[in-house]
């Protein structure tokens, strides 16, 4: 059992969250799911929880109402072993209402925040090389999107 576990409040859409989240990574899975009864604070049959895994680390959401909002200070990072990668996570993760933003970061249709990054970036800005790390700081500041053009014709 994994000590702490990242908790995401949400009002609803807690299935479709699940679907999006765990399509994204390949060892992903629900784990559990409670609904709420009769006695809950929400319609009975829905969820009231759901835990699932993601590369091994086990989160949960709360379908708590409208009490709590996500916010950009606190994300979750995903450290990448390639441009692929990268691509692949930042298009599914930005799809039907994601937003962009830059420095690798965006935000879900859901308003989880999330920080899709190469695994060497850490490494890269921990660099005593100091010109080293202001060219990195640099293209970083400069970066909103790693999806290639599409050429039409």
């Amino acid at each position: 059992m994994q000590k702490i576990v990242t908790n995401l409040w949400f009002d609803g859409r807690v299935e479709e969250a699940l679907d999006l989240y765990t399509s994204c990574f390949e060892d992903a899975r629900v784990t559990r799911i409670t609904r709420y009864t009769e006695a809950g604070m929400g319609k009975p049959g829905d969820i009231m929880t759901a835990e699932f895994e993601l590369a091994g680390q086990t989160f949960c959401i709360i379908n708590g109402g409208p009490h709590f909002t996500h916010s950009p200070a606190m994300s979750l990072q995903i450290n990448c072993a390639d441009q692929r990668e990268v691509d692949t996570l930042w298009q599914r993760l930005t799809s039907d209402g994601g937003q962009e933003s830059q420095c690798g970061w965006l935000t879900d249709r859901f308003g989880v925040s999330w920080q899709v990054v190469p695994a060497a970036l850490g490494q890269m800005l921990a660099s005593d090389d100091t010109a080293a790390v202001e060219r990195v700081t640099a293209a970083l500041l400069k970066m909103v999107t790693t999806q290639p053009e599409v050429e039409e014709g």
